[in-house]
């Protein structure tokens, strides 16, 4: 009997019929479904049964129908070698799972951060040797101002005797670095601050472990938890990937220079349907391309928002407009942050006091690229919305006061930098003398530096007027230096 039965099933036959009318099949998937992964029909598996002749009855009386139409179909496999980088095919990858584009946000999410390829991951791109040029690399006064700017603030504050020190993106660890030795004087300040870096990249983070000449702690004598120690001021430095794991419940002192610029934006176009969000798509000879939106998107409700704290001629005129949702999100915390323990915030970026157009840029080894060529070897950056960050800060808290924005150069001058440059000039080498000069105008000036004599392609270029400073502080501490 069972060797009946297995030539029997031995004997079935399978055989595949294409059906769209079949009543067995079952519904296909909605429209919604990548044209890519879904065949121009469907189609249903069928068992015949073995007691029947197909011959004498086409019509069968029991079949079993299957619809396929839903499953991935993946493309023919291919043997030529591709030269797409990893995140490239992981960016096309994602855009084909979705079985559609992604919007300029996550695009930028993933070029920069990026667990495995992204573009702060795995490499230093500060300085001469890297992609481009931050203000606490220029020169050692923009760190040594921020310490005064900090000192003076915690003296605003009460001289509390903790302080949580925060640094959101602090780059290779020169603008810390170069606070604690300028700050060294102030003793009592200096021994008050416990350091928190806000850091995702394990690259930058061995890099400001050895500019601020961490150890780690001798306390084997004792039950108290090790910690990582600076050489430069002896105070206890610790590395977080997010604000948020920053411990609360202490003064909070918060330094934000070139972080917000990094934040992803999301880009939106005004169309004949109204206004439309940018996308990113992979075209037909497998590069990336811009499209838009056939619908409203999530981040329609930030455009929204900031639509409605803009002046309608301000919006009327505009074809394009930015938002940074992750700004707007950061700005609520770090002004809870401060209204709940007090202290403020200082933010120095590149920007504008009002509604951004259209400013995604993206720089390699110094030099303007197109956003989508390549990415993850260019640095991608968007102007700063100051007055967003404003309305953001003072909507979420009625204990926060924000000041500003003025230009770095009138930041820096009311700190004393004029004073400093003269008092380091009188001290250097003619070299020294040079380097200086430079890093001070590439600070403060505007445009290319008068004096320069050297080659133009290495003329200092000003950013003192490009460069925008905004506070947030606690109510309680009154306005803050230099914003009176």
């Amino acid at each position: 009997m069972l060797r009946r039965l297995l030539a029997q099933v031995s004997t079935q036959r399978r055989r595949r019929l294409f059906t769209p009318d079949s009543s067995w099949a079952f519904r296909q998937c909605s429209s919604s479904s990548s044209p890519s992964q879904i065949g121009s029909s469907t189609f249903v598996e069928q068992l015949e049964d073995p007691n029947q002749s197909t011959q004498t009855n086409p019509q069968l009386s029991s079949t079993m129908s299957i619809d396929r139409s839903g499953l991935y179909n993946p493309p023919e496999h291919s043997h030529e070698p591709s030269s797409d980088s990893e995140l490239v095919k992981h960016l096309k990858g994602v855009i084909k799972f979705r079985g559609g584009p992604i919007s300029v946000a996550e695009y930028m999410e993933e070029v920069l951060t990026n667990p495995k390829a992204g573009f702060y991951i795995n490499r230093d791109v500060f300085g001469v040797e890297g992609d481009f040029i931050t203000s606490p690399e220029v020169c050692q006064m923009f760190g040594e101002m921020i310490g005064v700017w900090a000192t003076c603030l915690w003296e605003q504050m009460g001289q509390p005797n903790r302080v949580n020190l925060i640094e959101l993106g602090p780059g290779r660890g020169t603008l810390m670095a170069d606070l604690l030795r300028g700050a060294s004087k102030f003793k009592s300040f200096i021994e008050s601050l416990h350091i928190h870096m806000v850091e995702c990249s394990p690259t930058l983070q061995k890099l400001q472990y050895s500019h601020l000449k961490c150890m780690d702690e001798d306390n084997s004598e004792t039950d108290v938890e090790k910690r990582i120690i600076s050489k430069l001021s002896k105070t206890p430095v610790s590395w977080h990937a997010t604000l948020e794991q920053v411990p609360t419940g202490l003064p909070t002192i918060i330094i934000a220079h070139e972080f917000f610029d990094a934040l992803p934006v999301h880009q939106f176009q005004r169309a004949s349907r109204g206004w439309c969000e940018k996308m990113i798509d992979v075209a037909e000879d497998s590069s990336f391309h811009f499209v838009l939106s056939p619908r409203p998107t999530p981040a329609t409700l930030f455009l929204m928002k900031r639509c409605k704290w803009g002046a309608d001629e301000e919006i009327g005129k505009l074809d394009q407009i930015e938002v940074c949702p992750r700004a707007m999100e950061l700005t609520e915390t770090i002004a809870q942050r401060i209204s709940s323990d007090g202290g403020g915030a200082l933010i120095i970026d590149y920007g504008l006091n009002g509604v951004v157009s259209d400013s995604l840029q993206a720089i390699r080894k110094h030099k303007f690229v197109d956003v989508l060529d390549n990415p993850g070897t260019a640095d991608l950056s968007a102007y700063v919305d100051f007055a967003s960050i404003r309305h953001s800060a003072e909507e979420i808290s009625e204990d926060v006061s924000v000041h500003g924005p003025i230009t770095q150069s009138q930041f820096l001058g009311s700190l004393g930098i004029n004073f400093r440059v003269e008092a380091l000039l009188e001290n250097c080498t003619d070299e020294q003398a040079e380097s200086l000069r430079a890093g001070y105008w590439r600070l403060v000036g505007e445009g290319e530096a008068p004096f320069w004599e050297g080659p133009d392609a290495q003329a200092p270029i000003g950013m003192g007027t490009r460069y925008l400073a905004m506070a947030i502080v606690n109510k309680k501490q009154g306005i803050p230096v230099p914003f009176q």
